[in-house]
């Protein structure tokens, strides 16, 4: 008799086509239907259960089902589920907004509502071009670091430097340019690239319109960390040649390497920053870019179609999001998430001592609740981060590869216990190949 996991499993691959997937493999690899989940723990329709170890794509920071959030949403639902946001406001966008103005760095000051974290990397660099053209500056280039990325939508894809994503659509794309990124996290890396740095805008410096970064982490580019003066010496080698900085803390932000924000461990002030994924505590589409009072006046006058921002979303600032990330930031008040995270953070990295003495170890890297181990003797045709991937499964461990760093990124209401059978499962498997 087939169980309700198979026939969902067949019913699934009829018509899904799944992101970031070779739906072929499918063909031998299961799809896990997820029946419900709480706190850590995704839960399919067998009653087998996986410990989220990646935060579902990094989004989830407290816990799957919180009932906090839950409530909150509960609320808002009685009261207005959606309106426009033309001409229209409601208050917990207003709140909202007040709130990430007071949380993110002093420069900014506005906030503008998207519905997910590609979305805002394209409106800040309209954003950013628009304001040069309003200032009588034409700068059509953007400046972005070598392996980073910063989303897959045609504007997102151009400034990131991940080939995996990007060489089939290279013929689409945005003209930009790539500044070497540290190669580690050392101080004296951070420098070698900020020469490079200096170079490149001197120049192209009058012709770039923007550099984003993705601060001390890049993500997909395989959990790379570099060090915080690079922050530092970019934010002012930008102003000095009237450059903007986007602060791209889409998967950054929300506490997860340490501090609210990455880029406070410089500290910077950014041009721009765009926010999303845990923002709502991964319950809903949501995505902010925050921007300071002189770009935002620079788009403010009597009415004139080219001066004006154009852009918009069905769902910008949804009621039910922006209470979820109300929640989410309420939830950061309630507690010290920051501190009980470092100490977690501490423990993850003593752990993964023990990693380094596996021969095909390269590196271990941990900052706040990112930790990576890269491995190295393998050609990406044998798939080792698949094998990773199921061996993990079969354990009970979410657990999804780039490539050949394995990296473990949980919700922060993970307990000691779950963490230590997330990396003894992260162990064995790397043992196992």
């Amino acid at each position: 008799m087939i169980g309700l996991n198979q026939e969902l499993m067949k019913k699934d691959i009829d018509v899904i086509w799944h992101p970031c997937t070779q739906m072929k493999d499918h063909e031998i690899l299961p799809i896990i239907p997820i029946k419900s989940a709480k706190g850590v723990y995704l839960c399919d329709f067998e009653d087998n259960k996986y410990i989220d170890g990646i935060s579902s794509w990094w989004v989830n920071i407290f816990g799957h089902s919180n009932s906090y959030i839950n409530n909150k949403i509960k609320e808002q639902l009685e009261t207005l589920e959606h309106v426009l946001l033309a001409g229209f406001t409601h208050e917990p966008a207003i709140e909202l907004a007040h709130r990430l103005v007071d949380i993110t760095p002093e420069s900014l000051k506005k906030v503008f509502f998207a519905d997910n974290g590609s979305s805002a990397i394209e409106i800040a660099l309209k954003m950013s071009y628009h304001y040069h053209l309003n200032i009588n500056q034409t700068r059509t280039l953007f400046l972005s670091l070598s392996n980073s990325y910063h989303g897959e939508t045609i504007g997102a894809l151009s400034v990131g430097d991940v080939s995996l994503y990007k060489k089939t659509y290279e013929p689409l794309l945005l003209q930009c340019l790539q500044t070497p990124v540290p190669i580690d996290s050392s101080k004296q890396a951070a420098q070698d690239a900020l020469k490079t740095l200096e170079l490149i805008l001197k120049e192209n410096g009058s012709n770039i319109s923007a550099m984003i970064i993705e601060p001390l982490v890049q993500g997909a580019g395989g959990m790379h960390m570099y060090h915080a003066d690079y922050l530092v010496g970019a934010r002012m080698l930008t102003a000095e040649y009237g450059v903007h900085l986007i602060a791209d803390e889409i998967m950054t932000g929300f506490g997860r390497t340490g501090t609210m924000f990455a880029c406070e461990q410089a500290p910077i002030l950014p041009d721009f920053m765009t926010l999303s994924k845990g923002l709502t505590g991964g319950y809903l589409a949501l995505s902010v870019v925050m921007t300071t009072d002189k770009i935002y006046n620079a788009f403010y006058c009597e009415y004139n179609e080219h001066k004006a921002f154009l852009h918009s979303h069905s769902y910008t600032g949804n009621p039910l999001a922006c209470s979820a990330a109300l929640a989410t930031l309420e939830l950061f008040e309630a507690s010290d998430v920051l501190g009980e995270n470092r100490k977690k953070s501490l423990y993850i990295k003593a752990h993964l001592e023990n990693f380094k003495t596996l021969v095909n170890v390269k590196e271990v890297r941990v900052l706040g609740m990112i930790a990576a181990v890269e491995l190295e003797g393998y050609r990406p045709e044998e798939r080792i981060g698949l094998k990773i991937y199921e061996f993990a499964l079969s354990r009970g461990v979410l657990l999804r590869p780039l490539g050949n760093v394995v990296y473990f990124m949980p919700p922060y209401v993970i307990t000691i216990e779950e963490i230590n059978k997330v990396l003894d499962v992260m162990y064995d498997a790397i043992k196992s190949i």
